[in-house]
């Protein structure tokens, strides 16, 4: 791995840290910590809520930055996202946009820069401003993340192939989710080399008028031990309808990140009733993992209600 001179200090800081964390998950034993997440992720009948934290801990430092991943780590996240995207010279890259423009303090197309030319530029923070931290690789990312957490790989489809083997190399690959709103069928034919080697969590919208049926496809065909639910409506039946077809067969996962990805519970709202968004989802909607982008206040709420 080529490491450039910043991202090797960081994460020389970054090993150091770990030294000095004090949430339990955060310091168990790396083999025991992933052995325990992915028992915990294969029981559709577990009580356990997993915490995925969305882009890092972005709020705290920069999304898809090394630093978002280790404050999350350090909080006791059990899965972080991160989206990946593929340069010019092939290199796989931290980066939601399709475009460096947002996040960075320099300008282009992902595909049409190499490595050493994104590296050159700082990471902007979520107000928009300079840092000194750097766009890291995905290769840097998951030795940062080995034996700590599972690790969800946004935008990763349609170049998996090259994901898993960065996976392989570093050692990681056991710590994989892969999601996709593709007909099982279709998942089978492009995936199915993978689908033993890692978690595969289906996408479903709930508003759309097939979605108990593209469920029941996914059970039968794939058997996913989760499935990553959307609607938009508060109020709506669809959701109690596919928690009681998953019941005992995989786990719910719903994102809080805004309004209208699960209702109307979401995290800023969270931050007034927590009962009534994260207590209402895990209650009333059996869901077990839950992607935030306030994953430290969900955290310390789901261990008063003895959830983790």
């Amino acid at each position: 791995m080529n490491l450039f001179k910043s991202d090797r200090i960081f994460l020389l800081l970054a090993a150091g840290m770990m030294l000095f964390t004090t949430p339990a998950e955060a310091k168990k034993e790396p083999a025991k910590r992933i052995a325990e997440i992915s028992a915990q992720l294969s029981d559709p009948d577990t009580r356990h809520v997993l915490v995925a934290a969305h882009r890092g801990d972005w709020r705290g430092a920069t999304e898809n930055s090394l630093l978002g991943i280790q404050r999350a780590i350090d909080m006791g996240v059990d899965i972080i996202e991160i989206d990946v995207r593929k340069t010019a010279d092939g290199e796989i890259i931290l980066m939601h946009d399709a475009t460096i423009d947002r996040t960075t303090t320099g300008k282009g197309k992902v595909s049409e820069l190499t490595l050493a030319q994104i590296k050159k530029y700082f990471l902007r923070n979520g107000c928009g401003i300079k840092t000194q931290m750097r766009v890291p690789t995905l290769e840097e990312a998951l030795l940062l993340m080995k034996d700590k957490v599972m690790v969800n790989i946004d935008k990763g489809y349609s170049i998996f192939p090259e994901v898993y083997a960065i996976a392989q190399k570093t050692g990681t690959e056991h710590q994989i989710i892969m999601k996709g709103s593709q007909p099982a069928d279709q998942v089978i034919r492009e995936f199915g080399p993978y689908l033993d080697k890692v978690f595969y969590m289906p996408i479903v919208d709930l508003d759309a008028p097939d979605a108990a049926q593209t469920i029941a496809d996914h059970l039968e065909k794939l058997k996913p031990v989760a499935f990553e639910l959307l609607f938009k409506e508060a109020g709506s039946d669809a959701p109690v309808q596919a928690k009681e077809q998953l019941a005992g067969r995989a786990l719910i996962w719903y994102n809080t990140l805004w309004d209208g990805m699960a209702g109307n519970c979401y995290d800023d709202r969270a931050l007034e009733d927590p009962d009534d968004v994260y207590g209402h989802l895990v209650d009333d909607l059996n869901t077990r993992i839950i992607q935030t982008d306030r994953p430290e206040f969900l955290l310390r709420y789901l261990e008063k209600r003895r959830r983790r």
